[in-house]
């Protein structure tokens, strides 16, 4: 294909993983809000193991079917590790975490600080530039999420809370930001099918091993079938399918613009939030929807 069918190509594919991503926040609220047989919530190890352990499946196939693609070095190896613990098992038990304490669209929020996150590191650590039209789709997405926030913190009653939360979520957007910077380089050597499933798998071995260590094998199979339900459509609409798809966008239009392109993610998730959560939506989270829209749109034309 021509740069500008890879350019489109890579856009479309960062929209529909920031979409698929979106609903991950809602798939994990509805489960914390569906008690258990003890009258608890699950808990946020329990339902991130059954929604890999869902997806493992694809990505065991799809490992096993670069097996005979070129070796790996010890340093490709250690890459590899790090960045499939940092993005797709740190950053995603640190989110689970905070998603007990805040809301699915004050989360999607504070987790998108990972694009400036993304940059920095990026600039720092592997000589990136970006252009003006860059640098001015960057600060439309983040005055729409500022705004949008601002009104969050507004209703907010429970501030304790909402800092351990955002912290943990924080964290999570560092931790993401860590995978985005280190998957780059792999990708252009591995090719995006192949490091995303083994990306996947190590983390998964991590998250079994977590959940081996602080919970008893018998909560995999003694939960609801909502929640089984409820893990089985997050593994696929929010973990299987936008997966592979970043990994394109990463691959045909880099890092830094997929992370930005991302930043359609809080909108759809606070639009989510309010449609299946009974979350608060106001004009100013409108206002800022537009803003990020508008930063969005700039990042599609070449």
């Amino acid at each position: 294909m021509s740069e500008k069918s890879n350019y489109r190509l890579g856009f479309y594919c960062a929209v529909g993983a920031a979409a698929g991503f979106s609903a991950k926040a809602v798939f994990v609220k509805l489960a914390y809000a569906l008690p258990t047989d003890t009258g608890l919530a699950i808990d946020a190890i329990t339902l991130l193991a059954l929604r890999m352990l869902f997806a493992a499946p694809v990505f065991g196939i799809a490992a096993l079917r670069t097996r005979r693609s070129e070796p790996l070095s010890h340093w490709q190896w250690t890459t590899l590790g790090g960045v499939g613990l940092a993005g797709y098992y740190g950053a995603s038990i640190l989110d689970f975490w905070g998603l007990q304490y805040i809301s699915a669209g004050l989360e999607r929020l504070i987790l998108f600080t990972y694009p400036s996150l993304t940059i920095l590191f990026g600039v720092a650590f592997f000589g990136k530039r970006f252009g003006a039209r860059d640098f001015g789709a960057l600060l439309l997405t983040y005055l729409g999420i500022a705004v949008a926030f601002a009104h969050d913190l507004s209703v907010v009653s429970d501030v304790g809370r909402v800092w351990i939360g955002a912290g943990l979520v924080f964290a999570s957007s560092v931790a993401y930001a860590i995978y985005l910077v280190g998957s780059g380089q792999l990708i252009a050597r591995l090719g995006s099918s192949r490091f995303t499933a083994m990306a996947m798998v190590v983390a998964t071995v991590a998250t079994l091993i977590h959940f081996a260590i602080t919970r008893p094998l018998s909560d995999l199979i003694t939960q609801r079938w909502e929640i089984y339900t409820l893990a089985a459509g997050m593994a696929l609409f929010s973990t299987v399918i936008p997966v592979f798809m970043q990994s394109a966008a990463i691959k045909y239009i880099g890092a830094a613009r997929t992370s930005m392109v991302g930043m359609l993610g809080p909108v759809a998730t606070i639009l989510l939030g309010w449609a299946i959560l009974d979350e608060v939506l106001s004009a100013w989270q409108f206002i800022g929807a537009l803003l990020v829209i508008a930063g969005v749109m700039q990042i599609g034309r070449r």
